[in-house]
């Protein structure tokens, strides 16, 4: 197991990679339905605190394998067995996914526990057979085992020290790559293929995003029939969603991460944001859809048609937002269509804002709008001048 050539080329997702992606939709998908479930009987806070914390949980483990994977992917037995144990380990980390929005980790950190063993031994692996590189692979073993130690000796924590003890863990496993890499140079990481890997799991999340609507929209139609104010609905929460698609596919993050690879780590960290703002989104458009289709919510109550819009527009204009600030990362400078970008985040919220007065089918549809023009802004705007250039 020596260190990949990152000027490889045709570097391409393999199928045991795409296999480990497929697995994560299981995840994703069990967040996102908890997350609708928890809006639909109007626990926002609670639903959004216990979100952000298991879709963290999610990405942060396809993210550990992800890098390894592009420097040290070996394909051989002793590699895919390792990756298919932890492959064992998403699937557990899923099953748990449930029980953690009620605040009981248990199940996601047996989940990490078989993840993190296989990882250790591949990193293990790594420093035993890559002399040169052997510091940096140690270190990671270190900072694996300090911080599932920590998790699974805040299992026996207080409850009131949940928040606290969540926040302090998840610094600690965002510093340990850092930590780790940061002295004796980066792994060898490949810029095309970890450009292509955030953009499967971008489809991935775009495409949970549809499946959770669809289930939504076609058990409102088995119940109610069709009605023209859901297809309205469907249809602005679909453009919505190309339009985010169309936008980040448009950024090139792979002459970046050749050329700029300091930055790779405010773009690589900065995508927990947009996968769980896109993610995210299908749950708000699978709740509109649900209470347009005439049916209960969980608990009895349901969402105004304030906050059912915001339950797409926030989401949406998160990942606008986020979008807008990565292309002058990627692209080296700012230009003035940057500001359509930060602007077209800023609009969506208001639309979003506006539902209790022009109702809830113009918000989502001024939404829609919005995304539109702020795409085919950025289709007939060419970026011939730099305002300020990024080193």
């Amino acid at each position: 197991m020596r260190s990949r050539d990152p000027n490889e080329e045709h570097r391409a997702s393999t199928p045991l990679e795409l296999l480990f992606d497929l697995c994560f939709v299981v995840a994703v998908s069990q967040a996102a339905a908890q997350l609708h479930a928890g809006l639909a009987g109007d626990h926002v806070r609670h639903s959004i605190i216990g979100y952000l914390s298991v879709f963290f949980a999610i990405w942060w483990a396809w993210l550990n394998f992800t890098w390894f994977a592009s420097a040290y992917d070996t394909d051989d037995v002793p590699y895919r067995l390792l990756t298919l144990l932890q492959i064992a380990g998403v699937l557990v980390l899923a099953s748990g996914v449930r029980a953690a929005f009620e605040g009981n980790f248990t199940t996601i950190t047996v989940g990490y526990i078989v993840m993190r063993l296989a990882l250790t031994a591949q990193w293990l692996r790594a420093a035993a057979q890559d002399p040169g590189g052997r510091r940096t692979p140690i270190r990671y073993v270190a900072a694996l085992v300090v911080t599932q130690t920590g998790w699974i000796l805040r299992l026996s924590l207080p409850a009131s020290w949940g928040y606290a003890s969540f926040v302090f863990l998840v610094l600690v496993e965002i510093a340990g790559p850092f930590w780790a890499e940061r002295r004796d140079g980066m792994t060898s990481w490949h810029p095309e293929h970890i450009a292509e890997r955030y953009g499967l799991f971008t489809i991935i999340v775009l495409g949970e995003c549809i499946l959770s609507a669809f289930v939504a929209i076609d058990t409102a139609i088995g119940s109610g029939g069709i009605s023209a104010r859901l297809m309205v609905i469907a249809g602005a929460g679909l453009v919505a969603m190309f339009g985010l698609w169309w936008t980040y596919f448009g950024l090139a993050a792979d002459e970046m991460l050749r050329e700029r690879p300091h930055l790779s780590w405010v773009w690589g960290y900065g995508h927990y944001f947009l996968f769980a703002s896109i993610a995210a989104m299908g749950a708000g458009i699978a709740l509109v859809a649900e209470l347009a289709g005439h049916h209960d919510a969980q608990g009895g109550r349901s969402l105004s048609a304030l906050g059912q819009a915001l339950a797409i527009s926030v989401p949406v204009a998160v990942a606008l937002l986020l979008l807008a600030l990565m292309r002058p990362l990627l692209h080296g400078s700012h230009h003035s269509s940057d500001l359509v970008s930060y602007g077209s985040a800023a609009l969506v919220i208001t639309a979003g804002a506006l539902a209790g007065e022009i109702g809830l089918v113009s918000s989502l549809c001024l939404v829609a709008a919005i995304v539109v023009a702020k795409v085919a802004t950025d289709i007939a705007w060419p970026r011939t001048s730099a305002l300020v250039t990024l080193s």
